[in-house]
């Protein structure tokens, strides 16, 4: 498979490193709004194409997947544009800035039967399906909470703190904790309690949410753009818990008794870089006619960008395109 990146920015590297060490897909293109940018990216890793506009990658006949690496308040514009020109879509997370641009954005690929995912990586890799299993068997018994965190110093990242960029740390790594606490407790939130610290921007730089289910679980999640965590996520049971150790990239599983005692531990397959996994699912998808991954479809995407939206509502954190 033909891969076009569309952004050159540091998660584009990442994901230019893990096509040129592929079997199954290339990195055929990047494009930038810098044509010099864009030459350099493509002469680094090896790419036979470097454009200047992103409007000459989506229409280049050769590119079968195009993958969306610029900031989040681009992503609606951007993959707008590539299915508008046929071109398959797997664009970063956070998949768009708001709820109704995602919903547009899904039913605009719904109706051209163009494919469109979000990359979510967690979503994608072999330790979501280790933590399912683990849970499934009984290992920490029944499931009545999870805690999630995940935050570093990102000040000097000028986008975090920009509204107009889509900025604040809920979109950026908030969305990690969140993700790990609905891939384990599901869809069935009954209530939402949050806080959060502004930037002087006026964007979250750090927040805390407590998600209440209809099953009596509760999750406790605590994401920041200012300080350092230990990143991991910890489900905790009647019989015991666990601890998924760094949500982003899961590294090991370990299921522990109450008093401690560690019962059981698995850990992730090698891997490249972990992005290979959303391409290889956006490959299987498109090959089988798909408009979505089994691993994100489409309602998902839409369900939590509602429920960034929800939250971003009780901190009075507004974006210029909501």
């Amino acid at each position: 498979m033909r891969v076009g990146i569309m952004g050159v920015g540091n998660i584009a590297r990442t994901m230019a490193d893990t096509l040129s060490q592929m079997e199954d897909a290339q990195l055929y293109a990047a494009a930038s709004r810098n044509k010099e940018k864009a030459e350099n990216f493509a002469a680094c890793y090896g790419a036979e194409k470097a454009y200047g506009s992103y409007e000459e990658l989506a229409r280049d006949p050769e590119v079968e997947l195009i993958y969306i690496a610029t900031p989040h308040s681009c992503h609606y514009e951007n993959a707008r544009l590539c299915i508008e020109n046929g071109k398959p879509v797997l664009c970063e997370k956070a998949f768009m800035g708001n709820a109704a641009q995602t919903r547009e954005i899904i039913s605009l690929s719904e109706e051209r039967d163009v494919f469109l995912a979000e990359a979510m990586w967690t979503r994608y890799l072999p330790s979501r399906k280790i933590i399912d299993r683990m849970i499934a068997d009984g290992a920490v018994g029944e499931v009545m909470g999870v805690t999630a965190n995940m935050g570093a110093d990102l000040r000097h990242v000028q986008r975090l703190t920009d509204p107009a960029l889509a900025g604040g740390a809920l979109l950026d790594v908030g969305i990690y904790p969140l993700s790990f606490a609905v891939m384990v407790l599901g869809n069935e939130i009954e209530k939402v309690t949050t806080d959060c610290v502004k930037f002087e921007t006026g964007v979250d730089a750090q927040n805390s949410v407590i998600l209440r289910y209809k099953n009596g679980a509760v999750a406790s999640l605590q994401s920041s753009a200012v300080s350092f965590t230990e990143q991991n996520g910890i489900v905790h049971g009647t019989e015991g818990y666990l601890i998924a150790e760094h949500i982003n990239n899961v590294r090991a599983v370990r299921a522990y008794t109450p008093d401690g005692r560690l019962v059981r531990e698995e850990f992730p397959p090698a891997q490249i870089t972990g992005f290979e996994y959303q391409v290889q699912a956006a490959r299987k998808a498109i090959a089988e006619g798909k408009t979505e991954c089994d691993e994100m479809p489409h309602a998902e995407s839409i369900f939590m960008m509602e429920l960034m939206d929800r939250i971003r509502k009780e901190w009075g954190v507004v974006y210029p395109f909501d």
